[in-house]
């Protein structure tokens, strides 16, 4: 009995210690993150620095991007793009290039919500419908364009785009966001079907709803005498998923996940991080009286 208690314990010893780097790792790997300033973005570059990655990121918030790669650490570095100009979306991808050699990761994550009233779709300010597409949707082509422009001759590459759950199921947002936010599984979709040949993987992520300064500026107009804490109270409360809310950290191991070697068999796909939130629907049966 002594004797194999003693095997049992150095079996225990010899066993490596597990690390954050041995699961979904992105050791070596060089990400460029768009509207990394802060939120989704800023957290995902943050899980993708701890796992090994060096990241650049993006966003049109100066103040905000120096801030957050000084936060961030060596592996951080930040530049000023704004993702509804191409040249800026094109030189943010030759910049990381130059500097590191390739682009392994293109996150397409800087969008904005736009307007939320007027609500009537038959009330559509055609120029704020063009500002959030400008942003959410041409903004996010343009960085699938650049980074398969530098992609498809290394014949590797992982592009990443952030859609939402008001992609997935409608009358959860303003129209403008939600038919943006709709657009991107099927671009993804679409470019996959060329990627692919290429061995370049393209995948989106919708999460639910998560309290991001985005999130919260937009609720602050919908309830503007709520505190912050109340805010992110309303956000908790919209989980479908009992003892869960969705939060920064879940949608960033989601894109560690797909930019990871531990994905590189997903393509195609829109990865929804929801709780459930859009998987259904429970329904109000309206019984009928006895009367």
């Amino acid at each position: 009995m002594a004797a194999l208690l003693i095997r049992s314990i150095a079996r225990t010893i010899k066993r490596p210690p597990a690390t954050a780097s041995a699961a979904y790792s992105t050791e070596g790997k060089v990400a460029l993150i768009t509207g990394g300033a802060s939120g989704l973005g800023k957290a995902t570059a943050g899980e993708f620095i701890r796992h090994g990655a060096r990241v650049v990121i993006v966003d049109s918030d100066e103040e905000s991007g120096f801030k957050a790669a000084k936060e961030l650490g060596v592996a951080a570095e930040f530049m000023v793009c704004d993702v509804t100009v191409e040249a800026d979306i094109a030189r943010a991808v030759e910049t990381t290039v130059e500097r590191h050699g390739k682009l392994d990761v293109m996150y397409n994550n800087a969008g904005i919500v736009g307007p939320m009233i007027p609500a009537s779709i038959s009330e559509l300010d055609m120029k704020e419908f063009e500002n959030v597409m400008r942003i959410n949707v041409i903004g996010v082509v343009s960085g699938i364009k650049h980074a398969a422009k530098v992609m498809i001759p290394a014949g590797s590459g992982c592009i990443l785009c952030t859609s939402s759950v008001a992609g997935v199921l409608g009358g959860l947002a303003p129209h403008s966001y939600t038919i943006s936010k709709f657009t991107i599984p099927g671009m993804v979709k679409s470019a996959a079907s060329e990627l692919c040949e290429h061995g370049v993987r393209i995948n989106c992520i919708s999460p639910g709803t998560v309290a991001t300064p985005l999130v919260l500026r937009y609720l602050r107009k919908v309830f503007p005498t709520a505190t912050e804490e109340k805010l992110r109270e309303t956000v908790k409360g919209m989980s479908e998923l009992k003892g869960a809310e969705c939060e920064e950290a879940d949608v960033a191991k989601a894109a560690l996940f797909l930019a990871s070697e531990d994905g590189k068999y997903v393509t195609g796909h829109n990865l929804v991080v929801d709780g459930g939130m859009t998987a259904f629907k429970i329904a109000g049966f309206p019984f009928p009286s006895d009367s």
